[in-house]
């Protein structure tokens, strides 16, 4: 029997949230342009008809940058740096709030019109996939192309695709062209591709490792794989070792995994100012109710009944508080997780203001089917809860 070689793909939307927003926005194309600002940050449309824009050099608050277009990229601003900082960096970008119920919605766009053409997917998140095309008939450059313009007349978005016989591989090869970047990648390739590349370019080497392995001189995969397992092993431990060298030589026999049953469902916010529990107590309410309802709705929306329902609290001095409770049986329903999350809440001194607050479902059971969502989920949390803006 011929055993088909592996061909997997990853692709990854184009600066995902941006692009969506530039989909909204398509003034903005061009531009420096920030996702993460607040509610207050919404464009002002104008009496003829134009829109005003938030700026950077306008924020005041301690919000994250959740993504930020090429443009942006190009001034130093990335994913997960403080708003203020980036600021800084870019006083003139313009700056716009999340809204993650748009996101969600072109991500099961594209995700649909790639199983259209290819159905073993797994899902990595709203914006990225790995794509198993081994028993696909057809030209590998074709079947690439035809995934990239499935995505692009489901959504007017743009994604970059790495196909190589694995994922570790093609996860690499999906951002080395991007955007809208397509890279074909075969074993043989390795030495002239991937090892001049950094050693951070590999899923699962993460800053610490990184730093670990300058001190030790090696900076790219080329040398990484030339490393002395000795080397290795006395500075990483044995398991991590084995897996630093499979890795720079490209090996990686992870099947693609179209199905995996999660293990909890949470919502969590951090505000934009520390909320007092007496003093902001209604502001705190509100939001806490509508993280129920958000939990709730996920849990219909995904068919999961949920039995262990939790909260999660952070306080001003960065101390994170968890406590949960288990039902006598499963739910879906926002009143009685808002119930048990409320019991949970009552467990906990509440002496110092807050900064971050989460409600989470866990021992998860399927119901019988994906039901009909009684609770409206809110992409976003009351204006009472956030500090206001500050122009």
């Amino acid at each position: 029997m011929n055993i088909l070689p592996r061909r997997i793909a990853h692709l990854d939307m184009d600066a995902f949230y941006a692009s969506v927003e530039l989909l909204r926005y398509p003034e903005l194309r061009g531009l420096p342009v920030v996702i993460g600002g607040r509610r207050c940050d919404q464009p002002e449309l104008l009496a003829d008809g134009s829109r005003r824009f938030a700026r950077l050099r306008d924020y005041v608050g301690r919000g994250v940058v959740t993504t930020s277009t090429y443009e942006a990229r190009a001034l130093g601003v990335f994913s997960g740096m403080g708003v203020m900082k980036a600021a800084q960096l870019a006083p003139e970008a313009i700056l716009l709030p999340v809204d993650f119920d748009a996101y969600r919605r072109y991500s099961r766009l594209f995700k649909a019109a790639v199983a259209e053409i290819a159905p073993e997917i797994e899902d990595r998140g709203i914006d990225e996939i790995y794509i198993d095309l081994s028993g696909l008939p057809g030209d590998t450059l074709e079947l690439a192309q035809r995934i990239k313009q499935a995505v692009k007349d489901a959504t007017g978005l743009s994604c970059s695709i790495g196909i190589s016989p694995n994922k570790l591989l093609s996860k690499i090869c999906s951002d080395l062209e991007k955007p809208d970047g397509l890279t074909l990648l075969d074993e043989s390739d390795i030495p002239q591709r991937i090892w001049p590349l950094p050693v951070r370019k590999i899923n699962g080497i993460g800053p610490k490792a990184g730093e670990k392995l300058a001190a030790l001189g090696i900076a790219t995969i080329g040398q990484l794989a030339n490393a002395e397992p000795a080397l290795l092993q006395d500075n990483f431990g044995r398991s991590y070792a084995e897996w630093l060298h499979e890795a720079s030589h490209g090996i990686d026999q992870r099947p693609v995994v179209t199905h995996s049953e999660p293990k909890s469902i949470s919502r969590e916010t951090t505000f934009e100012r520390d909320l007092h529990p007496r003093r902001d107590r209604a502001a705190l309410s509100a939001v806490f109710t509508a993280l129920c309802s958000q939990v709730a709705a996920d849990l219909q929306r995904k068919g999961y009944l949920g039995r262990t329902i939790g909260i999660k609290l952070r306080f001003e001095d960065f101390r994170t508080v968890t406590r949960d409770l288990t039902l006598p049986g499963p739910t879906a329903d926002p009143a009685v997780i808002r119930r048990a999350a409320g019991e949970c809440l009552r467990r906990v001194p509440l002496e110092q203001k807050l900064r971050l607050l989460g409600v989470r479902a866990s021992a998860l059971s399927s119901s019988s089917a994906p039901q009909a969502i009684t609770a409206s989920p809110q992409g976003e949390l009351p204006l009472s809860a956030t500090a206001r803006c500050q122009r």
